[in-house]
């Protein structure tokens, strides 16, 4: 009994803000900042329908779902071709190398803003959602490969020879046998690279002004010479938590077992 009390008291203490989001996005700006409510006396959904009647807003929001869905998957298809020869071959330098790419992932994101603002702009990508998606993909193609060697690992090498014996050319076995094989891994990859592309800051903004401004540029519009705009924020906010919440509902079984078999 005791424990149930303490882990639905744990529950209720993480849902408490998400709850509190929600509860902000449905009240005017009059009532958030006058008194302490725990449900909205006046609901208002006008927060919603600013955000999907300004281009602004909206547009924003579709810039961030296009590089970030363009970003998943280039670095999933970069990745896989690259694990399977780390999880299948041994070459000069193979650790070396595997440990370079992983090391990408321990400077933040602000070492490369500068490099990348220049590069972009001497090659016309700069303010284009591609700028985003490639950036991007110096953090989650590392992440990727380490992901999902470590499902290609767990796969028996018989596979592929008797896959080789029976016929099958290369290409053939790798996409109607392999891949079916770590489904699990590729979803649980998939997961990791959009979750990082979507929450991401500092280089979706340094990349973009105006054409491919994100969601969470805009987020900073709410805030005026007349103070903030909390309404608001708060309906931009629970919206950003609703394509996260999508992608785990629809690989919530790759992820569970992925945290079982694989790297994570």
């Amino acid at each position: 009994m005791t424990r149930r009390i303490v882990i639905g008291l744990y529950l209720l203490m993480l849902a408490l803000p998400i709850y509190w989001l929600i509860n902000m996005s449905f009240k005017d700006n009059v009532e958030i900042t006058s008194a302490l409510t725990f449900w909205p006396h006046r609901p208002t959904i006008e927060h919603y329908v600013h955000i999907f009647q300004d281009p602004a807003w909206y547009g924003g929001f579709l810039n961030s779902l296009s590089y970030v869905f363009l970003n998943t998957v280039i670095s999933v298809v970069i990745a896989l071709p690259a694990a399977y020869a780390f999880s299948r071959y041994r070459f000069l330098g193979d650790k070396h190398l595997f440990f370079w790419l992983l090391s990408n992932l321990m400077a933040p994101p602000a070492v490369y803003a500068m490099p990348f603002f220049n590069l972009y702009s001497a090659v016309g990508l700069f303010d284009t959602v591609w700028a985003v998606a490639l950036a991007h993909c110096l953090f989650n193609v590392p992440l990727a490969v380490w992901i999902l060697e470590g499902f290609m690992s767990g796969v028996p090498r018989e596979i592929d020879e008797t896959a080789a014996l029976d016929g099958y050319s290369f290409p053939r076995f790798f996409f109607r046998i392999f891949v079916p094989l770590i489904a699990n891994g590729i979803g649980v990859a998939a997961f990791f690279c959009f979750m990082f592309s979507w929450v991401e800051q500092l280089l979706a903004t340094t990349l973009t002004t105006v054409n491919a401004k994100p969601f969470v540029a805009v987020m900073t519009r709410t805030y005026s010479a007349a103070g903030m705009d909390w309404g608001l924020l708060a309906a931009a906010g629970v919206l950003t938590m609703i394509p996260g919440a999508i992608v785990i509902w629809f690989v919530r079984n790759n992820i569970a077992k992925g945290f079982a078999l694989g790297r994570v």
